[in-house]
Formats: C-alpha cells, sequence, structure tokens
C-alpha cells in the first residue's frame, strides 16, 4: 500500500500568534540579560582599581556571562546551526530527523501497543454498554435503520449484476438436493409422535371430515353417484337419499365417538399406522426413492424458479419504496428493532460481558498484527515532515520555557562564579 507522506503540514490554532509573540519578547529579554551582565562586568573590571569590592561584581557578571552565553548555544544548537556556523553536533533535531522517527515509532510499538498495556487499556472500555446506550436513543436508531435502507437498494443492484444471486440459488438447490429427506421427515415425525402431538392432528383430522361430509355440496355430490348406481325402482323411493343420510350418520357417529373416547380402538390403529409409516422411512429404501424423486420433481419444476424471482422482485421493490421514503413500515420496524435489541442488551450483564470479552480479542489480536504497520507509517510521517515547520512549531510552544534555561544559566554561572572568586579570595588572604 501506497502512503502519500505531507511536505508540511498546517499549523495556525489561535493561540500561536500570542506564544509566538511571547516568544520574541522572552528572547529579546534574555538577550538584554547577556548583554547586560557584560556592561556590568566590562564597568567592574574597569572599577577595580577603586575598590576590590568591583572584584566581587566583575566575577559575577564574567561568570553569568559565560553561563548565558554556553546556554544560548545549547538552546540553539538543539534547533539550528548557531550563527550558521557548521559547528559538529549542532541542528541536532534536523540532523536526526530519521534518527527520531524510526525511534519514535519503535517506542510506540513497544510501549504503547504492547498486547498487555493494549488489553488492559481495552478492558476498561465497556463497548457493548456504549452500543446499547447507543441503539436505545430511537433517533440514533431510526438514523442507522434509515441509512440501511438507503444500502440496501444499491446491495440488491450488486448481488443482480455480479451474478451473486445466481450462484446463490445453485448453491441453495445443490444443498436441497443433497439433502435425504427420508430419515429428516422419519426423525420429525417420530417426535411427533413421541410427544403425542398427533392425537390433536387426529383430531383435526376427524374434524374435518365431519364438516366436509355434512356439508351440502358433498352430500350432493354423494346422492348423485349413489342415484346413478342405484336400480330405476329404487330411485323411485328416493332410496338414495336414505341412503346418504344413513352413510353421514354413522360417519359422524364413528367421528364423534373416536374424538369422545381418548382410548377408542381406532386411535391405536392410528398410532400403528404412523409408528409403521416412521419405520418404513427410515428403512425402506423405496420410500427414501419415492421421496427423494418427489424433491427432485418439485425442485425442478419451472413455477418454483418464477416463485423464488417473483419474491425476489417484491422484495426489491419493497426495499427501494421504503428507502426512498414512500413507504415507512420498513424503516419503523428497523428502529424499533434496534432500539429493542438495545434495551434488551442494556439489561443483559452477561450478553455485555461476552461481546466485550469478544471485541477485546478481536482488536488485540488485529492490534498485535498491525501494529509493526503503525510503528512504519508514524516514522514514514515524521521522515516526511517539513523539519523547519516542525522546528517552528517546537519553538512556537515550547520555546518559551527554552529560554527561562538561560535566565537561570547566567544566574547559577554568576553564584559559581562568586563562589569560586571568594574562595580564592580567602585563600590570597591566608
Amino acid at each position: 500500500m501506497t502512503l502519500t507522506l505531507p511536505s508540511s503540514f498546517v499549523i495556525d490554532p489561535p493561540g500561536d500568534a500570542a506564544r509566538a509573540v511571547e516568544l520574541r519578547r522572552v528572547k529579546l529579554l534574555a538577550t538584554s540579560v547577556l548583554a547586560f551582565t557584560f556592561a556590568i562586568f566590562i564597568g567592574a573590571k574597569w572599577m577595580l582599581p577603586v575598590h576590590p569590592a568591583f572584584g566581587f561584581v566583575a566575577a559575577f557578571a564574567e561568570a553569568a556571562t559565560i553561563g548565558g552565553l554556553a546556554d544560548w548555544y545549547a538552546v540553539v544548537a538543539l534547533f539550528k546551526r548557531p550563527l550558521g556556523l557548521p559547528i559538529p553536533h549542532t541542528a541536532i533535531i534536523q540532523s536526526n530527523q530519521h534518527r527520531i522517527a524510526d525511534k519514535l515509532g519503535e517506542f510506540i510499538e513497544v510501549h504503547f501497543l504492547e498486547a498487555a498495556p493494549v488489553e488492559a487499556k481495552l478492558r476498561q472500555v465497556d463497548f457493548a454498554s456504549f452500543v446499547a446506550d447507543w441503539l436505545r436513543d430511537r433517533k440514533k436508531s431510526e438514523d442507522l435503520a434509515r441509512f440501511v435502507l438507503r444500502l440496501l437498494p444499491e446491495a440488491f443492484s450488486a448481488t443482480e449484476s455480479s451474478g451473486l444471486m445466481t450462484f446463490i440459488t445453485r448453491r441453495v438447490t445443490s444443498q436441497l438436493m443433497a439433502i435425504d429427506l427420508a430419515p429428516l421427515a422419519a426423525g420429525t415425525l417420530r417426535s411427533f409422535v413421541q410427544e403425542g402431538k398427533h392425537r390433536g392432528l387426529l383430531d383435526d383430522l376427524l374434524r374435518t371430515l365431519h364438516q366436509t361430509l355434512t356439508s351440502t355440496e358433498t352430500m350432493t355430490t354423494i346422492r348423485e353417484r349413489i342415484r346413478a348406481e342405484l336400480p330405476t325402482l329404487l330411485r323411485l323411493y328416493r332410496a338414495d337419499r336414505f341412503l346418504v343420510n344413513r352413510i353421514v350418520a354413522s360417519a359422524t357417529h364413528f367421528f364423534e365417538e373416536v374424538r369422545s373416547d381418548p382410548d377408542h380402538p381406532f386411535r391405536d390403529e392410528f398410532n400403528r399406522m404412523l409408528l409403521s409409516l416412521v419405520d418404513k422411512l427410515g428403512s425402506d429404501p423405496a420410500f427414501a426413492k419415492r421421496i427423494d424423486g418427489l424433491k427432485r420433481d418439485i425442485l425442478a419444476r419451472p413455477e418454483l424458479g418464477d416463485l423464488a424471482r417473483n419474491v425476489w422482485s417484491n422484495a426489491r421493490s419493497f426495499i427501494e419504496r421504503s428507502a426512498s421514503g414512500e413507504t415507512q413500515v420498513l424503516q419503523q420496524h428497523l428502529a424499533k428493532m434496534l432500539v429493542e435489541a438495545g434495551e434488551a442488551l442494556a439489561g443483559d450483564a452477561e450478553m455485555r460481558a461476552e461481546i466485550n470479552q469478544g471485541l477485546v480479542a478481536v482488536l488485540r489480536s488485529f492490534i498485535a498484527d498491525q501494529k509493526s504497520g503503525v510503528s512504519t507509517f508514524i516514522a514514514d510521517q515524521v521522515k516526511g515532515w517539513d523539519m523547519a515547520q516542525l522546528i517552528s512549531l517546537i519553538e512556537i510552544n515550547v520555546g518559551k520555557d527554552l529560554q527561562y534555561i538561560r535566565f537561570n544559566g547566567s544566574l547559577i554561572g554568576g553564584l559559581a562564579g562568586l563562589a569560586l572568586y571568594t574562595l580564592e579570595y580567602l585563600l590570597r588572604l591566608v
């Protein structure tokens, strides 16, 4: 990956101008102090024959001047070459830009991106609570829902144009073809029977049969069939009506008996029939082959493909209308779902702990894999900086404190010179 490194960066915060003015003032003051101590030194030396006390003044001023000059040199040499002279070991920051950049990147990698401190810092962050609070905010959830809906039409278009839809269809079809339905159906039916749900199914079947059998249309159809089979003489006596009524009455009585008697023999027969079907589904190759053939016939039907395309088209149309704001139904449901997810997450401490633990593991691994790249990136960025501009930035922000080193140098140097001169004076008296 190619990184474009900036040769310069814009530095113009509101306080920079004021700090630059203050820096110039302190520099002028430090230089004035240096000139003042030098003038005192010259004056004291000139007045030395008048009184010996001027020797102490001269010693203090001389050492103060030397200390001020030394600290001026140290401060200037940090950023540039004093008086523009090519003195070795000056302009330290400029001369060591690449080494400073590499060491800075290495320092950050070793001390800031090490696994232990990174993990400790990550564990202090409650990511899950932040997500929960964010989702619980109705406006934020609505904004997120609106954003997601705006992306969905493009996702639909990308899926169609990239051939992903065809791939998914083929993949799903191949997976369905590979499913062995016989054992699956046998296991499902066996659980259905073991849980006793087949009893309710039998009651529903009997109720449906009763309603169908006693309907006017069904009775008319049965009567016409019976009438067509009866001799002409019996038709004259309306035997067909009598037979239909007897059949319906007998069937209704039988259905009522089975439905009202939990121990009716027919229920046992129904149980045996279902269990026999379960056994055949699980063991009979003929049944398995028949079910597999039925599955293949259904999947091969063109109507199934038309249905899938129709569902896809309707879904896309609905998504597009939702994204354009024509309908707010989906957006409202999605926003409500996000808010409810936030509420649920806020109330589930165990879930939050698991989410935080998972995020810590992921981020820790990511940072461990990328920290060398971060180190290199930082080093390359620093190497590409405009050092003149960077030095100007450093001087504006910390130069004032560095100038006070010059004041301290003059004071400490003067006191040291005075102490040495005093010691020398006392030794001469001895």
